[in-house]
């Protein structure tokens, strides 16, 4: 998040869409983990009667810690084991604005990582032992040119506020397909043009963004093993035909110029406990930019977003305190445009045309957007990290898939009127909702679906009943 949002709305406040989450979402991200979560949870003080939740202390609660995972790396660091934080002098913790590399040996991060730990760790270091998260499958036969993403359909019935929370699928977290190279260059160009508006990292951020690059590059290196390569500390795409010095070269302009997603960094706040927007590149938004988010915490990133404050900020601070480091998760929202707008901010000329319903609009103007996004916490540094990329379809790829034109209709005509008003589609409802109509019939005159069926979200949701047919990797 943002940070990260939500749906690509006007006065979208959400990069951190990936992060609207209450209590009981919590319990259903993940099916299996039910006994973890509860005991995450139950660390916690009851939901409080009011919705003054900033006056709740989490000074004292840090998350759990990966250090024990040293001890599997080298025998160096054996016997390595979790340190009780709330133990630790507050003198010998981190604070939010200090580089970790120019911090005594004996300080500790919030991670549960001394600094010494780190600097032993060196360059690089096997994450997904770190981590508890496993690195992916290769693709030795991926081919760029012909690459198509998964086709997400996250769409939900009933629609409300909250989240819709899946275990990450370790294999996608970065999902790359055919408009890599148009991508890259239109986000390098919006650098270019924007500079700190999308992307830009704050004093104490040096470690998360070190260590994000890092995992990203040992991620596709893994996945995409004839893309990328790393050739020491020189990052090696084959794609683009480019060589990249790590040693010299800013991590998150080495992402900038090589992976097309965004990505949004949280460090806790020593003084509160609650988490904040330190860095990140953020190259497709609508409504607002990277600039006006920088700096904050959760309160602030999300105050125009529907029922925020009271129904969703006591959990959403409470799920970040103690977020670990070996559950990501994931998840996607949704939005209909015109074409395929990648960055809108607010004081763009092609903002207020979402205001305006054009009469000469068909349907095949119209895109689903679909940004999805995932959500983990990296170990060292204790960042939590979101990243998300948009994803364009158009509207008639509905036409053939079960259900789809029905459910979307749905919420279209009945999803509450404020969270309907910052999803944002209005600009394109008059072309859409006939053209989902004529969609529905034809689905029932054919048999791809029942006409009784009543609209609910999909078995298979985030996708449809026979969605591989639409995907190639």
């Amino acid at each position: 998040m943002a940070a990260l949002y939500l749906v690509p709305t006007p006065g979208i406040a959400l990069m951190l869409g990936v992060l609207l989450l209450s209590a009981a979402a919590i319990f259903s991200y993940c099916k299996g983990t039910q006994k973890s979560i509860g005991k995450l949870l139950s660390s916690f003080p009851e939901k409080p009667s009011t919705t003054k939740s900033q006056e709740i202390s989490y000074t004292n609660v840090f998350p759990p810690s990966q250090r024990q995972q040293l001890s599997l790396l080298d025998p160096k660091f054996a016997g390595a084991k979790e340190i009780d934080l709330a133990t630790v002098p507050s003198s010998r913790i981190v604070k939010l604005n200090e580089d970790v590399s120019k911090c005594s040996d004996t300080q500790y991060n919030f991670s549960g990582f001394s600094v010494k730990d780190i600097r032993l760790l060196g360059r690089f270091p096997d994450y997904a032992t770190l981590s508890g998260v496993p690195l992916p499958a290769a693709l030795p036969d991926f081919d760029i040119t012909k690459a198509k993403p998964r086709p997400y359909r996250p769409f939900r019935w009933p629609y409300h506020q909250t989240m819709s929370l899946t275990k990450l699928d370790a294999d996608y977290w970065i999902e790359l397909e055919s408009t890599y190279c148009e991508r890259i260059a239109q986000r390098k160009q919006l650098y270019e043009e924007q500079g700190t508006g999308v992307l830009d990292s704050m004093p104490g951020s040096e470690l998360a963004c070190r260590e994000l690059m890092e995992m990203v590059l040992q991620f596709v290196c893994t996945r995409y093993p004839n893309q990328f390569q790393l050739d020491g500390y020189v990052f090696v795409n084959q794609i683009l035909n480019t060589r990249t010095d790590l040693a010299t070269t800013p991590p998150l302009l080495v992402l900038l110029h090589n992976v097309p997603e965004d990505f949004g960094i949280m460090l806790r706040d020593d003084v509160t406990g609650r988490y904040v927007l330190r860095g990140g590149m953020v190259c497709s938004s609508v409504g607002w930019k990277l600039s006006e988010k920088v700096g904050l915490g959760l309160p602030g990133i999300h105050k125009v977003v529907p029922d925020y404050k009271e129904k969703m900020e006591f959990s959403m601070d409470r799920f970040f305190t103690k977020m670990p480091v070996s559950k990501p998760i994931q998840r996607g929202s949704w939005g209909l445009e015109v074409g395929r707008p990648l960055f809108i901010p607010a004081d763009h000329p092609d903002f207020e045309e979402r205001e305006k319903q054009n009469p000469t609009l068909t349907a095949d103007d119209v895109y689903l957007r679909v940004d999805w996004q995932t959500l983990r916490r990296l170990p060292l540094s204790g960042a939590i990290v979101f990243n998300f990329k948009a994803l364009f379809t158009p509207l008639t790829e509905f036409k053939d898939e079960p259900c789809v034109p029905s459910l979307v209709l749905k919420v279209l005509n009945e999803g509450k009127d404020n969270i309907m008003k910052y999803k944002g589609t209005w600009h394109v409802e008059h072309v859409a909702k006939p053209t989902l109509r004529e969609y529905e019939q034809f689905q029932i005159s054919t048999g791809l679906m029942e006409a009784d069926w009543e609209p609910h979200s999909l078995p298979d949701s985030p996708f449809f009943k026979g969605w591989e047919r639409k995907a190639s990797i």
